[in-house]
């Protein structure tokens, strides 16, 4: 198992076509708290985004079993897209807008971790999670969604661009004044994480 958790994606999906399914476990496992934090933070609800979570790599071996995938050397964007796709989808079946979270200035993800930790880090990184979510609450969703994709996702501007169906610029904006945004919020409310 060890040797397969080493190959390169594009070995692990072509494996799993040949009826390796460890092969798809070691893929699954290498991306989801990438891809199930993405979709949390996206959704906000944590029931709904295992669902999400399910669907997007029923989806994922629905499209490999068919054919359709082709193996640019990008599994990850590729997966982050169906993730980002399906939660768009489930907004526009509810009719609401989605409740996105991201960073600001300072690497907020740092304040994110989701390791083990004693009783009183957690009860600090509970808060500090509260404090964020309450800051990110009042950014523009499209701001918030660029910054999940860039910092949770790994994703590049052009990636994001891609998924969101927008220029480049147009991304780099939105992150810019999402992490400019965070900074005033952070600034008028005096939150301190």
């Amino acid at each position: 198992m060890k040797a397969v958790q080493s190959y390169p994606d594009h070995t692990l999906i072509q494996m799993y076509l040949e009826g390796d399914s460890e092969s798809l476990t070691v893929l699954i496992d290498r991306y989801k708290e990438k891809i199930f934090t993405s979709i949390l933070l996206l959704v906000r609800d944590k029931y709904l985004a295992e669902d999400l979570f399910q669907d997007t790599f029923i989806k994922v071996i629905d499209t490999l079993h068919t054919g359709r995938y082709t193996d640019e050397g990008k599994f990850l964007p590729w997966v982050m897209r169906i993730a980002h796709n399906l939660c768009v989808d489930h907004f526009r079946k509810v009719k609401r807008r989605p409740a996105i979270k991201t960073s600001d200035d300072r690497d907020i993800f740092e304040v994110l971790n989701f390791s083990e930790a004693g009783a009183e880090e957690k009860m600090i990184q509970r808060q500090s999670n509260s404090r964020v979510g309450e800051m990110l609450d009042m950014l523009p969703s499209d701001q918030r969604e660029v910054i999940i994709m860039r910092h949770f996702g790994e994703l590049s501007f052009k990636e994001i661009a891609k998924i969101t169906n927008c220029s480049i610029n147009t991304a780099l904006g939105r992150m810019r004044y999402g992490l400019i945004n965070l900074r005033k919020i952070m600034t008028e409310k005096q939150i301190a994480l």
